[in-house]
């Protein structure tokens, strides 16, 4: 069955009448500032006018103006919120490329912005299909535009709501349009969003898109199973009008407050239950069909227990979905009893309550905020069984069985997501590298990673992930973990898991072999340091452990942290410095927490003014430039002005940024020996940027007898862990035979 609409409320002009499209949108929802609204339908409008272009319009003629304004009702349907609608008037502009995702984050607001970007996201969904009609899936890009779904789906639920929202309009708007294209939506609302539609037990949504898809994709079948429908539309109307008046009667003297409906059968689901169940179309017992709702659940029960009582009912044909609700959460009793003149009636019974939710699914009871930070609501439990939903979906579109099982159940907001190479979704801690997750995949793997692919592009081992990236593991079959993944300056593993799955393979290894690689690990680790002064006997005391075999031993196996070692032996060897380390520099002391306050990497006590083109305020991102008497004007970024100063006098900007907590830094200086070649120094420099880390003093000298290039750099760092992490990849920089701190004595 077609979904019946209402016509837009127009002008004599021909024009929307906006204020009257509003008022009617706000008999469904309520709209908190109904000005946005009307913003956003005014610049649709206008860009609708100022656009020549015709060939984004749908095959019926209708603009993108018209369409977000139809996208808007059946969200406003749906209970959703304000935003919502907003983005759903104003989307079809931006897909058309009438306007800017920008323009909308200025005019409209940031959480009308992601929306849309969301939803243009979805729209790389498509199903391709070969000449003969039969459907057929591109697999390698339809995985890719399903991983960005899924992603995108995963941060609202909104977006895909709205989506629904478009690809309904779609398939409304191809009637008049080519075959090919008919057939192409069709396919692609059948395969996609009708199911998406039903696992969210959005079910007027999910019975439109079925039937009007089933129309364009089987014509011939949809217009049989029409016309019977129609020979009987008079007949079966007048009988389900006597049917209703019987049976409310029989509730209203049972106590009942029941509201009765007669409940039309979707020509798909008729053709449907005809294939599944192989049964002619006069033997399918739904086709006549009343809706009963009641107030209480107890009332379900009752109103079943009138019906049976009225009429036979026919064995094999009740289904208490109350008591087992359907895997979307549908609620409801379903019955066929043998009706007056003999003839099957089928009934359906829930209360109010049960019908919104089959009616919006999702929607009925999903709280619309664009963070979790409300303790007070069930966040966290909604967007689990959403995304259950969703995941749940995903499995019918494809072979992907374990990925509904692989969503954990303590659902954290810092966890990404990522995707196997054949589409599985697995969860990480935010920081995970490849390492960790071939262990969050099988422990095995993760003892014989060898390597690692980011979507496809080989990548070192301690990447950092992201959502949404596939990754597939390189692995050996002989080898194990290294001990180098322990090691945190290198940061190989970062998950609990991954670590505690690498020491317990080092524990089985034999006690030999973790004492002799623990003391060159940390023999290593103190001479690069500067700290072979270390009294081992004072270390172990200090450390708790009985022997220095014992200390070889558990370093080896993983049992304890290099770092922890070090900084111990940190402690012993330089008190004077360590208690230095935890001291507030006074020279790099910054003040903080008022407007304008200004931080200027490795300068202190310099002049700074706002300019006044773009007023910047705290927390929009900002650049320095350096005037003449003056002072560092700040600018934000993206000033005009600033951006003509990158052009004419780039040597004068410097990196700023807003004034914050204090950093407490130290004095270090490090020792680099490597090959010379181009280059060299330009890779050490840009690391130490990489690491916000600011250079006090450098002096380079190449002796070019042996072509050895040596050079001593004074560094501020704020620990030791940070320093240990600089010397190890500068010692992974190409040439470079050592990295190390300097043994001599800090110059005054």
């Amino acid at each position: 069955m077609v979904q019946v609409r209402a016509e837009h409320p127009v002008n004599q002009d021909g024009t929307v009448d906006i204020d009257a499209w509003i008022e009617r949108i706000q008999q469904r929802v309520p709209l908190p500032e109904p000005q946005q609204l009307k913003q956003a339908c005014e610049w649709a409008a206008q860009l609708d006018r100022d656009t020549s272009q015709t060939e984004h319009r749908w095959a019926n003629g209708a603009s993108s103006y018209r369409t977000g304004l139809e996208m808007a009702e059946i969200l406003a349907d749906l209970k959703l919120d304000q935003e919502s609608l907003v983005a759903a008037v104003i989307y079809r502009a931006v897909r058309e490329q009438k306007t800017t995702a920008e323009d909308v984050r200025l005019r409209l607001g940031d959480e009308v912005a992601e929306l849309v970007d969301g939803v243009q996201r979805m729209a790389a969904i498509s199903i391709s299909h070969n000449p003969s009609g039969v459907k057929a899936f591109n697999a390698q890009s339809q995985v890719e535009n399903l991983r960005k779904m899924l992603v995108t789906m995963i941060d609202d639920v909104r977006v895909v709501l709205i989506k629904l929202a478009e690809r309904t309009c779609a398939i409304r708007a191809v009637k008049d349009a080519p075959e090919e294209k008919r057939y192409r939506v069709a396919r692609e609302v059948f395969d996609i969003y009708a199911p998406l539609a039903h696992r969210l037990g959005i079910g007027h949504i999910k019975w439109e898109l079925e039937d009007l898809s089933f129309r364009y994709l089987e014509p011939h079948k949809y217009k049989q199973i029409a016309s019977l429908l129609d020979e009987r539309r008079l007949d079966r109307q007048q009988y389900i009008e006597a049917v209703m008046s019987q049976l409310r009667h029989e509730l209203s003297g049972a106590g009942i407050d029941g509201e009765i409906t007669g409940r039309v059968k979707h020509i798909y689901s008729i053709w449907r239950k005809m294939q599944n169940k192989g049964l002619d179309f006069s033997q399918i017992y739904d086709v006549r069909a009343v809706r009963i709702l009641v107030p209480e659940v107890r009332d379900c029960y009752t109103a079943l227990g009138i019906v049976h009582t009225l009429w036979r009912h026919i064995p094999n044909e009740f289904d208490d979905y109350i008591a087992n609700p359907k895997e979307n959460g549908y609620r409801s009793l379903h019955t066929a009893v043998i009706g007056p003149e003999g003839k099957v009636l089928e009934v359906q019974i829930r209360t109010h309550a049960m019908h919104e939710e089959a009616e919006l699914g999702v929607c009925a009871h999903w709280r619309y905020k664009g963070t979790d930070v409300d303790s007070n609501s069930n966040a966290y439990e909604d967007k689990i069984a959403w995304l259950r939903q969703v995941l749940e979906w995903h499995e019918e579109m494809g072979d992907i069985g374990g990925l509904a099982e692989q969503l954990r159940v303590d659902f954290e907001p810092d966890r990404i997501y990522l995707f196997t190479p054949d589409g599985h979704v697995l969860d990480v801690p935010r920081g995970a590298t490849p390492l960790d997750f071939a262990y969050r995949v099988h422990t095995e793997i993760g003892h014989n990673c060898r390597g690692a692919k980011v979507n496809g592009r080989i990548v070192p081992l301690n990447y950092v992930l992201q959502t949404g990236e596939q990754v597939e593991i390189i692995t050996g079959r002989t080898g194990g973990p290294s001990r180098d993944w322990l090691n945190p300056n290198l940061g190989y593993v970062n998950t609990s898991r991954a670590r505690a799955k690498v020491q317990h393979w080092f524990k089985q290894q034999a006690r030999e072999q973790n004492v002799q690689a623990g003391k060159v690990m940390l023999e290593r680790e103190l001479a690069r340091m500067a700290l072979t002064g270390t009294d081992y006997a004072q270390l172990i005391e200090r450390l708790g452990i009985r022997s220095q075999e014992d200390l070889f031993a558990a370093l080896g196996s993983g049992d304890i942290r290099l770092n922890h070692v070090v900084n111990v032996a940190h402690q012993l060897v330089e008190p004077d410095r360590h208690a230095e380390q935890l001291e507030l520099i006074p020279r790099r002391q910054q003040k903080s927490g008022r407007r304008g306050d200004v931080h200027i990497q490795g300068v202190g006590n310099l002049l700074t003014q706002l300019a006044g083109c773009c007023q910047p305020v705290p927390g929009d991102p900002i650049i320095g430039y350096i005037t003449v008497g003056r002072g560092v004007t700040v600018h934000r970024a993206d000033c005009a002005t600033a951006l003509q100063l990158q052009d004419r006098e780039s040597e004068r900007l410097i990196e700023v940024s807003w004034g914050g907590e204090p950093v407490q830094t130290y004095p270090v200086e490090i020792f680099i020996k490597a090959y010379d070649r181009s280059g060299l120094l330009r890779d050490v420099s840009q690391l130490l940027a990489n690491e916000k880390i600011n250079v006090l003093e450098a002096s380079s000298r190449t002796n070019r007898d042996d072509n050895y290039a040596s050079m001593m750099l004074t560094l501020e760092v704020p620990n030791l862990h940070l320093l240990g992490r600089l010397l190890t990849r500068i010692g992974q920089l190409p040439n470079v035979i050592e990295a190390r701190r300097n043994r001599q004595e800090r110059r005054a």
